[in-house]
């Protein structure tokens, strides 16, 4: 399992940045819809409002920078308050915090303290990586919920894989900004898709895979924990059971 790190490793020095980032940003914003554009390249993200949806989890810890070890979206719920990411990330128990837009030690969207998580049973009792897709809510801050303040994608299931390109953008452990890379996704298996996008390593678990009618279709995890080599990454098809644990949210 390397797509969660905690606690997070050594930092890298910028010459892994210069390497493992392979393009300029506006070199891997790809039309997500239809693919147009450079497909599996990966870049340091901007600070878009699509791109401020997503963030990272901290553990107990009052320091942020250097201390995210998964990241997680803001996703569409009657309460304005819903995160979806990886059932793995969820696992270390403890407080945890999600920082929406995190950056360079900064918090711009402010941080928000996990109230409660939400695993299906298939996980909880045998860590089926077929289930390894989660949400928590987290508590609102001046009477508003992160919908509110950065807005949220839409969770959809039953597309079917590789339909659109998706863009997916994550935190690694390693760098404290988020890195974003357009792919069109393949079937690795009936319960599992797979997309081909280069360094997208420890701390990237819970990456949500965004098409281009701002739908979440994936999310890092599930065959090898998202992956046993940073340039390949899978995700649950999202069916059934990821559907049913997100309608569980809608009712509390």
């Amino acid at each position: 399992m390397k797509r969660i790190t905690r606690p997070p490793g050594a930092r890298r020095n910028a010459l892994f940045v210069a390497v493992a980032v392979l393009a300029a940003t506006s070199a891997s914003v790809a039309a997500a819809d239809d693919g147009r554009g450079p497909l599996g390249v990966t870049a340091r993200a901007s600070g878009t409002v699509a791109a401020s949806r997503v963030g990272a989890l901290f553990g107990d810890s009052s320091a942020l920078e250097g201390g995210h070890f998964c990241t997680a979206s803001v996703v569409r719920s009657k309460g304005r308050n819903l995160l979806v990411t990886a059932a793995h990330c969820l696992d270390g128990g403890g407080k945890l915090r999600f920082v929406p837009g995190y950056r360079d030690g900064k918090a711009p969207y402010g941080i928000w303290e996990i109230r409660r998580t939400y695993v299906g049973d298939a996980w909880t009792g045998a860590q089926d990586e077929d289930s390894d897709v989660a949400f928590a809510t987290v508590a609102d801050q001046g009477g508003k919920g992160v919908e509110d303040v950065v807005g949220g994608n839409a969770f959809v299931t039953g597309r079917e894989t590789g339909a659109t390109a998706v863009t997916v953008t994550g935190y690694p452990s390693t760098l404290d900004a988020p890195i974003t890379c357009t792919n069109r996704p393949t079937v690795h298996s009936r319960t599992q898709q797979r997309i081909a996008c280069p360094a997208f390593a420890g701390g990237t678990s819970g990456s949500p895979w965004v098409n281009g009618y701002g739908e979440v279709v994936g999310v890092i995890g599930g065959h090898e924990a998202g992956g046993d080599t940073d340039d390949i990454s899978y995700s649950v098809v999202l069916g059934d059971e990821a559907r049913d644990l997100y309608r569980s949210t809608q009712d509390q």
